[in-house]
């Protein structure tokens, strides 16, 4: 399907003028449902600033004799080259900054550190790239990045070598990895009350026969709490939990991991 739809956009788009070029491209991503604008603007390797114009043009057609459908069709030559194709390597040179300071990709050893876009132009500006940070947003967009929260700065300037730990954690991380090592992650869960108490969730139930469970929580009445240890095994992209009866301590997540 992917396929098929990004060899439509390869033979059409460059015959088709701007205008009509934003109208396929924002007819297609209607058609695809959620997330059309994101894999329209990846296949056809557009921005979705096209992609978003196309679909206003579509919901609201401009009425006869309007400006709109007036318009003077710019020459091919008219139109500005995108700024990948003016400077070649520079979506490469984008994703080789990026992966070491991903946030949120369970498939990368480091989740720690996350790069601002002014950080990122200027990496590139270094590499002889001319690139400005809000292109470098759309850019990101384009490959399917989403934004993050940011950082919190108040309480003063951040060392230069904030992030050496972590690049040497993933760096270790990745070394073990290549060679076959196990590299595994441990996190305590949130602890719950043992006994008929509110926990996030849901049950299968029918409808208007929600579980009834006591009002107040208080731990002194629980029969204990319940320490969820997850064990996320990174290369293997398995995972496993166990639930103890005691403090999250270091010996009960070495016995979780013996105990696997």
């Amino acid at each position: 399907m992917d396929t098929d739809l990004q060899s439509k956009f390869a033979s059409l788009l460059p015959h088709l003028y701007e205008p009509a070029a934003r109208l396929y491209l924002g007819s297609e991503a209607l058609s695809l449902g959620l997330g059309g604008k994101q894999k329209v603007s990846r296949l056809a390797g557009v921005s979705r600033v096209r992609t978003d114009k196309g679909i206003e043009a579509l919901i609201s057609p401009a009425p006869s004799g309007s400006l709109r459908t007036e318009q003077r069709i710019r020459k091919k030559s008219g139109c500005r080259k995108l700024l990948k194709e003016k400077e070649g390597g520079l979506m490469e040179a984008l994703e080789a900054v990026i992966p070491p300071h991903t946030r949120g990709d369970p498939m990368n050893p480091l989740l720690f550190a996350s790069n601002s876009l002014r950080h990122i132009e200027k990496a590139l500006v270094g590499k002889g790239y001319k690139v400005s940070h809000v292109t470098i947003g759309e850019l990101l967009k384009s490959l399917g990045y989403g934004l993050q929260a940011n950082r919190k700065t108040a309480e003063g300037s951040s060392t230069p070598e904030r992030d050496k730990q972590f690049e040497y954690i993933n760096t270790t991380a990745l070394t073990f990895m290549s060679s076959g090592a196990p590299v595994i992650s441990v996190d305590c869960k949130k602890k719950e009350l043992i006994g008929n108490y509110k926990n996030q969730g849901g049950e299968w139930e029918e409808k208007k026969h929600s579980p009834a469970v006591k009002e107040y929580d208080f731990a002194a009445k629980a029969s204990g709490k319940a320490v969820p240890y997850g064990v996320y095994d990174i290369a293997q992209n398995q995972a496993w939990v166990s639930v103890g009866i005691r403090s999250a301590t270091a010996a009960f997540a070495v016995n979780t991991l013996r105990t696997r």
